[in-house]
Parts: structure tokens; C-alpha cells; sequence
């Protein structure tokens, strides 16, 4: 897959997989979830005898086509209601290549296949 989008999603611990079955239901093919801790300005650190504890976050990573990324961002936004504070995080990068993922490299023929007579 060449010109993919990277969709990032931060979400506080127990809500990577909702992101991740969202994300699915409205076109993400797979993804990966990884722990995380961190802290926004809506969050406070917490202290446990006198201990600083930051809160633990589930990061979810979710590589597709540009043509589906804005009905899944839209999917997670709702589902994990990222419009309220201290709820999370999405953001989408720009990917010029994946390698790896075989049957999305397939479905696209490559330049070099492209030009080749039938």
C-alpha cells in the first residue's frame, strides 16, 4: 500500500478496544493497541504516598487508505466521545509506504505492474 493514512488514537486504559472495534466497524482492517501513560491538561497527577502516578493510556495505531480515514476517525470520535475533555486523542499522520500487509498490497497494483500490456 503506498499513500496510506496512520491513525492515531491516545485513550485513557479500558477503551483501546472500543477505539479498536469502532475503528473496525467502520472500515479500519486491524490495528495495534500499545500501554502507554501520560497526562493532559484535563488530568491531574495522582500521589500515592507521595509517589507520582501518571495515568496509564491505551494507544491505538490503525494503518488504511486515505478514503476511509475520516468515516473511521469519525466512528472513534463518537464511540470514545474524544469531544469531551479528559477523554483523549486522535490524530492522523501521512504514510508513504507499508510493507507487510500482503492483501492490501495486492488489491493496488504497483507503478511497475501498472505500465505492463495485458
Amino acid at each position: 500500500m503506498s499513500d496510506g493514512s496512520l491513525i492515531i488514537t491516545i485513550v485513557n486504559k479500558g477503551w483501546g478496544e472500543q477505539a479498536m472495534r469502532s475503528a473496525m466497524k467502520a472500515g479500519a482492517e486491524g490495528g495495534t493497541i500499545i500501554m502507554g501513560r501520560g497526562v493532559g491538561i484535563h488530568e491531574e497527577k495522582q500521589n500515592i504516598l507521595g509517589i507520582p502516578i501518571e495515568p496509564e493510556k491505551e494507544i491505538v495505531l490503525s494503518v488504511t487508505y486515505p478514503n476511509k480515514t475520516q468515516a473511521i476517525l469519525d466512528s472513534v470520535i463518537n464511540t470514545c466521545e474524544l469531544d469531551e475533555p479528559g477523554s483523549g486523542i486522535a490524530f492522523v499522520i501521512p504514510v508513504q509506504k507499508v510493507v507487510g500487509v500482503c492483501h492490501l498490497n495486492a488489491a493496488k497494483p504497483t507503478e511497475n505492474e501498472a505500465d505492463r500490456p495485458a
